[in-house]
C-alpha cells in the first residue's frame, strides 16, 4: 500500500468583525501535538486574523475532520519558531505572523 500525501490544507472559517457573517479560507497548516498552525504572510493586515482578534471561536475543517476551535496569534518565540521550522520543512515557506489553532 503506498503512503499517503500528507494533506496541504485545512479550512478556517472565522466570523467576520464587521459583517458578523461566516468568512471561509483555504490556507496551508502544520500540526503538532493537536495543535494546528497557520501563518498569515500579510500579519495583522490580513482579514482572517483581524477577524480572529475580535473573536477567537473559529470552525476548522481538515480532510473529513469539522470541529470548533479558539484561535490565537502566537507572541511566545519557542512556539512561532517550531510553527515556522515545521512550516518550512513541508512547504519551504515559514514568513509571517503565526496563528495557532486548539480544537476544543
Amino acid at each position: 500500500m503506498a503512503a499517503r500525501e500528507p494533506e496541504q490544507f485545512l479550512y478556517v472559517t472565522t466570523t467576520g468583525r464587521k459583517s458578523g457573517e461566516p468568512r471561509e479560507i483555504e490556507i496551508w497548516f502544520t500540526e503538532h501535538e493537536g495543535r494546528y498552525y497557520i501563518i498569515a504572510e500579510h500579519g495583522s493586515r490580513a482579514n482572517w486574523v483581524r477577524n480572529i482578534l475580535a473573536n477567537a471561536d473559529v470552525q476548522v475543517r481538515v480532510v473529513d475532520r469539522d470541529f470548533a476551535a479558539t484561535a490565537r496569534v502566537l507572541s511566545d518565540n519557542y512556539d512561532i519558531e517550531m510553527a515556522r521550522l515545521r512550516s518550512r520543512e513541508k512547504y519551504g515557506w515559514g514568513d509571517g505572523l503565526v496563528v495557532e489553532l486548539t480544537p476544543k
